[in-house]
C-alpha cells in the first residue's frame, strides 16, 4: 500500500482556493499527493469543485493589524502543520505567507511562497503605509529566510523584494499568473445588443473603480445607450469603497454584486476594463481575454503584462479618468476593430497563460513534476 504524502496549501479564502488554485490543486492530487487546503470558514458552494480534497478551517482576518487575530492564525497554522506533517507548504496572501513561513520555519518543513501582489502596505506614501511597509518587509525577511522558493506573478514585484533585501534573486521564480482554463473560459460571441463595458473587481479604490465610474458618467452623456457594468464583492480593507458610494453611481454604472462565475457577465460585454493601480497579474482580465474580449487597463505593475498595445487592447496612465474616457470612446467609435482585437486576446492566453502551461512550471518549482 502506497501512503500518500500530505501537502498543505494556505489560501486567502475558500473561494479563492477554488477559483484561482483549483486546477493546481487537482494537478497536485493527480501526483498522488494528499492535498490539505486551509483558510477561513468556507461559504456555501466554495468547495463544490473539490472532491476528495481535505479542507481545514483556520482563524484568518485578511486585513488589519490585530495582535489576538494574528496570534490565533499563527497558532492554527502551527497546529495544522504538527498534525499533518506535510512534505511541503505553499501559501499566498500577505498574512499567510508571513505566519505560514514562520510556522514552517519552526517546524523545519519546506515552505513555498506565492506572491500574488504587493497589497495595501506597499502602496502610497502616508505615514501609516510607510510604517506598514517597514513592518511587512521585516516580517517577510524572517518568514522567508529559509523558504525553498518565492514565486511571483510579475518581474516588477520580484525586483522590489530583491531590492528591499527580502529574498535573494536565486530563490525567486516568475510564473504567468494563476493561468486560465481555456476550455472553461472559451471564446464567446459578442452581444448584438447595446455596446457595453465590464469591470470585475473587489470594491476597492486602488482597483480604479472611481476612475471607471467617472469615465462612465462622461461617456454616457455622449453615448446614452452604452452600458457600464461592475461585478465584485465588498472588501474589509481600509481602501474599501462602500456600497453607499457605489449606489451613487447607479445612473451610469450597473452594479451586479458578487458572483462565483464571471462568464455570463463577460459574455454580455464588448470590452473588459480594469483601471487598477497595481496587481500581481489580474485573473479577471485573463479570463476576459480567454473569452475573446479586448482589454482596457492601466500601465500599472501586473496590468501591463496583459496588453499588447493596440493589438488586443490599450493601457492608460494610472488614475487618469481623461485617458480612460478617450479609449472608451475609441472603442465605441471603432466597433469594427473589436473582433480582431478579441482574437488577439485569446491568442495571447493560449500562448502564455494556459493554466496547464502555468501549472507545469509551478509543479517544476515545487519539485513534483
Amino acid at each position: 500500500m502506497i501512503i500518500r504524502q500530505n501537502i498543505v496549501i494556505l489560501g486567502t479564502s475558500a473561494g479563492s482556493l477554488g477559483n484561482f488554485r483549483g486546477d493546481l490543486v487537482r494537478s497536485l492530487s493527480d501526483k498522488n499527493l494528499h492535498v490539505i487546503l486551509a483558510s477561513s470558514k468556507p461559504d456555501f458552494g466554495d468547495l463544490d469543485n473539490f472532491e476528495n480534497i481535505e479542507y481545514q478551517t483556520i482563524h484568518l482576518e485578511r486585513n488589519g493589524l490585530n495582535f489576538y487575530d494574528d496570534i490565533k492564525t499563527l497558532f492554527d497554522i502551527s497546529s495544522l502543520i504538527k498534525r499533518a506533517k506535510p512534505r511541503f507548504i505553499l501559501a499566498y496572501g500577505v498574512k499567510l505567507v508571513i505566519w505560514g513561513g514562520l510556522s514552517a520555519r519552526a517546524a523545519h518543513v519546506p515552505f513555498f511562497a506565492l506572491i500574488t501582489g504587493l497589497g495595501f502596505a506597499f502602496q502610497g506614501g502616508s505615514f501609516r503605509r510607510k510604517f506598514l511597509t517597514k513592518l511587512v518587509v521585516f516580517l517577510y525577511k524572517i518568514a522567508l529566510k529559509h523558504s525553498k522558493a518565492v514565486i511571483f506573478q510579475n518581474k516588477d514585484n520580484r525586483n522590489i523584494f530583491i531590492e528591499k533585501g527580502i529574498v535573494p534573486k536565486s530563490k525567486t521564480h516568475v510564473v504567468n499568473g494563476s493561468g486560465v482554463n481555456i476550455k472553461k473560459y472559451s471564446v464567446s460571441r459578442f452581444p448584438e445588443t447595446h455596446f457595453s463595458f465590464l469591470c470585475v473587481s473587489r470594491l476597492l479604490g486602488e482597483k480604479g473603480l472611481r476612475e471607471y465610474a467617472a469615465a462612465a458618467k462622461i461617456v454616457k452623456d455622449k453615448f446614452p445607450d452604452v452600458k457600464f457594468y461592475l461585478v465584485g464583492p465588498e472588501d474589509p480593507s481600509p481602501d474599501a469603497i462602500s456600497l453607499e458610494e457605489v449606489s451613487g453611481w447607479s445612473d451610469y454604472v450597473n452594479y451586479n454584486g458578487s458572483t462565483n462565475d464571471v462568464r455570463p457577465y463577460i459574455e454580455e460585454c464588448h470590452i473588459y476594463v480594469l483601471p487598477s493601480h497595481h496587481e500581481g497579474l489580474p485573473r479577471s482580465t485573463l479570463e476576459a481575454m480567454s473569452m475573446g474580449r479586448p482589454i482596457l487597463t492601466t500601465n500599472a505593475v501586473g496590468c501591463k503584462e496583459t496588453v499588447e498595445e493596440g493589438i488586443n487592447g490599450f493601457m492608460v496612465p494610472v488614475g487618469s479618468t481623461i485617458k480612460l474616457t478617450e479609449k472608451m470612446i475609441w472603442y465605441i467609435e471603432n466597433e469594427d476593430k473589436i473582433q480582431s482585437m478579441g482574437k488577439e486576446s485569446r491568442s495571447i492566453i493560449e500562448n502564455k497563460f494556459d493554466v496547464h502551461k502555468v501549472n507545469k512550471e509551478m509543479l517544476r518549482i515545487l519539485g513534483v513534476e
